[in-house]
């Protein structure tokens, strides 16, 4: 399972430009079933998602396909998490 966090950068005033593209690549990862939340950083810093069903470096081919990174509109940090216990409703989750 993990975790990416998507962090504005300098160029944050061109989102607007690729958004569009942005949303379309997070559409394509929850259609893929690799994606299972996405949303907004608090207090707005970014987005972050979580993600599974795949492996580190399929997960790194994805994430260099978004818009947002690939204008440096993001910077991208994915943390691997191996879970080891988890609430009855995400026990799909446990390897």
């Amino acid at each position: 399972m993990f975790i990416i966090t998507l962090k504005f950068s300098g160029n944050k005033d061109l989102a607007h430009q690729f958004m569009e593209g942005h949303k379309e690549w997070i559409k394509c990862g929850f259609n893929d079933g690799i994606f299972l939340l996405a949303g907004n950083l608090q207090p707005g810093p970014g987005g972050g998602i979580v993600a599974h069903n795949t492996s580190l470096p399929n997960l790194q081919n994805r994430v260099k396909d978004d818009p947002f990174v690939m204008e440096d509109i993001v910077t991208a940090e994915i943390f691997e998490i191996t879970p080891s216990k988890a609430d009855e409703r995400l026990k799909f989750l446990l390897g």
